[in-house]
């Protein structure tokens, strides 16, 4: 006898990743639910219907993005209010990461409506893990302004952020853009990544003068392309700062705590900065 999962499903939003290129790549618990929501929010319909066929799903559909938003929201929200479960899902990946649905989770929650997420696929963090590139801390930064102009300033921006940068781009504008990011960033290591999980899937690293060579010689890519770029390097300080930051430490602190603190900030080898230390306290 099949166990009834509608009874583990509420009322309420589903925020549902669906898959990036691969569609085996969708969860176990999303098929679940998407088998038994009343109501599918989609950006596309033609693009989920696909999904949903692959794996024999049949439930109504609603086109909900950026273009119909205003006016298919109080219908979801109507729909809600009436008790029924709404499933909203984006063409590829986790809806709301550089896709329609904000303004959507924003009202279910004002009107205190269940919502949870269900999560999968992400081409961001994809990429990110495929890149090679610091892990540690990034920005997600989005697509960029297609104006020159306007992109030239949004990377200035983000010129100083520590952070791994990942960007979505079309890939006709790839070349143009990794070109203005070696202007603004300067040299910094990073990857082109597209096609994720699919048959052609490809990841380019490289310095960025590297990457635009590669692509003025082959051309621009097919297929969605994902921009991973390193953080700055750390700006190593001078001898002569470090000797300033010693002299005040060592008024106060012993040369081993000196050393320590100095080494820590700056990121100094300590075998350095001891050495300074010691040349700065037989002067004394």
């Amino acid at each position: 006898m099949k166990s009834d999962h509608s009874q583990l499903v509420p009322p309420g939003l589903y925020i549902i990743a669906t898959p990036i290129g691969n569609l085996k790549d969708i969860t176990l618990r999303a098929l679940d639910v998407l088998r038994i929501v009343d109501l599918i929010a989609c950006e596309d319909t033609r693009v989920t219907a696909k999904l949903l066929h692959h794996y024999g799903i049949d439930k109504p559909t609603l086109s909900y993005n950026d273009h119909n938003g205003q006016e298919r929201r109080p219908k979801i929200l109507e729909a809600l209010a009436q008790g029924q479960r709404v499933a909203l899902v984006s063409d590829a990946g986790t809806p709301l990461i550089s896709d329609p649905g904000y303004k959507l989770v924003k009202a279910v929650h004002e009107h205190g409506f269940y919502v949870t997420t269900l999560p999968g696929p992400s081409s961001v963090m994809a990429a990110l893990c495929l890149s090679g590139l610091p892990t540690d801390r990034f920005l997600f930064a989005g697509f960029l302004p297609s104006k020159t102009e306007a992109c030239r300033n949004g990377l200035r921006e983000l010129a100083t952020s520590p952070s791994t940068l990942v960007f979505f781009e079309s890939a006709h504008r790839l070349p143009a853009t990794l070109a203005l990011m070696h202007e603004v960033f300067g040299e910094r290591e990073a990857a082109v990544v597209r096609e994720l999980t699919k048959l052609y899937e490809e990841s380019k690293k490289g310095v960025l003068s590297t990457l635009i060579a590669y692509y003025q010689e082959h051309g621009e890519p097919r297929g969605e392309v994902v921009v991973v770029v390193a953080p700055p390097a750390i700006a190593h300080e001078s001898t002569e700062q470090l000797e300033e930051k010693l002299r005040l430490l060592l008024a106060s602190h012993s040369v081993k705590e000196a050393v320590a603190i100095v080494a820590e900030e700056t990121g100094t080898p300590r075998k350095e900065v001891y050495s300074l230390a010691l040349k700065l306290s037989s002067k004394a």
